[in-house]
């Protein structure tokens, strides 16, 4: 069965066809971070108006590099939520038509669990159940995975996210847009511990985040006197130390509570190395194993959607296909899904 999944839930438009015999037979994904750079952030309507013009050709991309035509797609799957709500709708609208015009059932799939499921188009894929750690720009969140579908939420992000963190952090810090990848390349030149920043709920106790108060203490840090250079890397080498100690500790802990001994790592800020080295050794300390994503597809994609649409699909999920009729949910709590 081969699946288009179309991804569309914010500033990358994502296009890929999977098929359940042969796995990824192509992907293509346009970013946006150009186009919003000039306005430091992702302005909604020029979002939505960039997938418009870009969803076409993307599927010819897709298709051409797959050798196949529109008639040889079995279902489609796309972004239903969380996401921007004219993105979503951009997204979901060409799926659907492009359902209808073929006579293939669409599926909504939510962006959340397609980030969940994303390691396991690895050849060297976690076995059911195990902790996932949902590290992005809006999501911080710990869930246990039994099987796809069932997801018990375990703790998450009280205020910012970890990614939403990094880029507040980055702009105090006079870096560009996105400043995630901009704050981690400049730690890499830093010293960790000069600045004395706290980690937040290291010991809560419970498997809650909250980095709103690391954000202001960097700007308390940042206010104290004129930042040079090395002191803008010493100070975002602290904060990333920070950040990823916290994600580390939780992430371990969630594995102990329940004891399991593989994590899954998705989203964004999951493809951040010093994160990568920390949630490793941790792991390995408690005789455990971490499953990350391939580094392409730790962004948004539209691979994951096409996978996860799949596994909906095989377990007899076409029954809740939309067949024209749909609606998007901008906000949508992964543990809500069935």
């Amino acid at each position: 069965m081969k699946v288009l999944g179309i991804e569309s839930s914010c500033d990358e438009t994502g296009v890929a066809l999977y098929d359940t015999e042969r796995g990824l037979l192509g992907h293509a994904v346009h970013t946006q971070v150009a186009m919003h750079a000039a306005y430091g952030g992702v302005v909604p309507e020029l979002a939505s108006r960039d997938h418009v013009r870009r969803l076409i050709p993307l599927l010819e991309r897709v298709l051409a590099d797959a050798g196949c035509t529109r008639h040889d797609i079995d279902a489609i799957a796309y972004t239903a939520g969380p996401g921007l709500a004219g993105a979503l709708l951009v997204g979901a609208s060409f799926a659907e038509a492009l359902a209808l015009a073929l006579d293939i059932p669409a599926l909504p799939v939510h962006h959340l669990e397609g980030h969940l499921l994303s390691p396991l188009l690895g050849i060297d894929a976690p076995n059911f159940p195990f902790i996932a750690l949902l590290v992005s720009g809006g999501h911080t969140q710990l869930m246990r995975v039994t099987r796809v579908g069932a997801y018990q939420l375990l703790g998450e992000s009280l205020d910012d996210a970890a990614g939403e963190a990094f880029d507040k952090t980055a702009k105090l810090l006079g870096l560009g847009y996105p400043g995630g990848p901009a704050l981690a390349k400049l730690a890499e030149s830093g010293r960790p511990g000069r600045y004395k920043l706290p980690r937040p709920m290291l010991n809560s106790g419970d498997l809650s985040f909250s980095f709103s108060g690391l954000k202001t203490a960097v700007l308390t840090a940042a206010r104290a006197h004129e930042l040079t250079e090395a002191d803008r890397a010493d100070l975002a080498a602290e904060f990333q130390e920070a950040v990823t100690e916290v994600l580390a500790a939780k992430a371990v802990a969630a594995c102990r509570q329940h004891r399991l001994s593989s994590l899954v790592v998705a989203g964004g800020v999951g493809a951040n190395r010093r994160l990568r080295q920390r949630l490793d050794e941790a792991m390995a300390k408690i005789g455990g194993r971490v499953f990350y994503p391939e580094l392409e597809l730790c962004t948004d994609n539209g691979a994951m959607i096409a996978f996860a649409g799949s596994q909906r699909l095989l377990q007899g999920d076409v029954a809740d296909s939309t067949r024209g009729a749909f609606v998007v949910r901008p906000r949508w709590p992964l543990d809500q899904l069935s």
